[in-house]
């Protein structure tokens, strides 16, 4: 995985790079049924190309199997802030850890070792992206909004979602590292999955690091709420459970820095992620327990309200 990391990440820090060279790459190394989509978006501030791949499973629905659906989604504002920052900047940590997954699967479906189930990888490439003020250090901006971002990353079809994401821009996580967050599905945050912990652990051979999550947290960007980042913005685009993985700092770390990168933690995060859809999709590991969640509904009734942006009652 590690070879996969350095590779992508050479592609990425590019000021010319674009979805299409990620595309050609994975086309130029995978197998033929994988699918590989590159969509130009417009935003304010420029434009980015949000890639996306669909590896098929041996029992996945495109086969017409009824094996459940990973979803990978690699977020971020840029991998690059030119011309502020020259150079690949710690917030692209996200989309190398979720491509590196994408072309290891890609490799794996072509020489015969295929996941049960449908492994979908949504992501972006600007070189490019904006900064943004944020307390403690400054954030990486987007071309585009975070509603665009969910509409091209977050599909339907994704029975549950991991999202990967650099969050070093605080002094919450003291850890340099992975950390795992809890399930948030329809607005509710749930506990943390002991599957996933234990799968966690099993990659990184250390005791697992979770992180905590607010309510804010999971509310859709645009409501003038404090957010950590945006890991956990595809819990608003879906009633799948998502769980958002930090690539992680000892220090509070800008997300526009450039020479932030450790590419041994990436490592780890994409082997994660591969590791995830192996274990989920064979029915071996769940985001939730969803006979305590519909109890939860039952009981409390439901919290979809904090996938909007909910009422001005000021």
């Amino acid at each position: 995985m590690l070879r996969h990391v350095l590779d992508m990440i050479d592609l990425l820090d590019d000021p010319a790079v674009t979805g299409a060279a990620v595309a050609d790459r994975l086309a130029a190394i995978g197998a033929a049924d994988v699918k590989i989509d590159v969509t130009t978006v417009q935003g304010e501030l420029g434009s980015t190309d949000f890639v996306r791949v669909v590896v098929p499973g041996t029992h996945g629905k495109l086969s017409g199997g009824a094996a459940p659906t990973l979803g990978i989604v690699g977020r971020l504002g840029g991998v690059g802030a030119r011309p502020e920052r020259i150079g690949f900047v710690s917030d692209g940590d996200g989309a190398v850890a979720a491509l590196s997954a994408a072309e290891k699967l890609t490799v794996m479906a072509r020489r015969g070792d295929r996941l049960a189930g449908d492994v979908i990888i949504g992501t972006h490439v600007c070189p490019d992206a904006p900064t943004e003020p944020h307390d403690p250090v400054p954030f990486m901006g987007s071309s585009v909004d975070m509603d665009q971002m969910n509409d091209h990353e977050v599909s339907p079809e994704m029975d549950a979602v991991l999202s990967i994401d650099t969050t070093k821009g605080n002094r919450i996580i003291n850890h340099r590292g992975l950390a795992l967050s809890p399930t948030v599905k329809e607005g509710y945050i749930l506990r943390v999955s002991p599957d996933l912990v234990e799968l966690l652990e099993t990659v990184t051979g250390r005791p697992v690091v979770t992180y905590p999550v607010t309510t804010q947290d999971i509310t859709p960007y645009g409501n003038e709420l404090y957010h950590i980042n945006s890991i956990l913005q595809p819990a608003v685009a879906t009633a799948a459970p998502v769980v958002g993985l930090a690539i992680t700092a000892a220090s509070a770390v800008p997300g526009c820095g450039t020479g932030a990168s450790h590419e041994t933690d990436i490592a780890e995060a994409a082997r994660y992620a591969v590791e995830v859809g192996k274990a989920f999709t064979a029915g071996q590991a769940q985001f939730h327990d969803a006979a305590e969640f519909d109890r939860l509904v039952r009981l409390y009734g439901s919290m979809t309200r904090f996938q909007t942006l909910g009422a001005d009652v000021g």
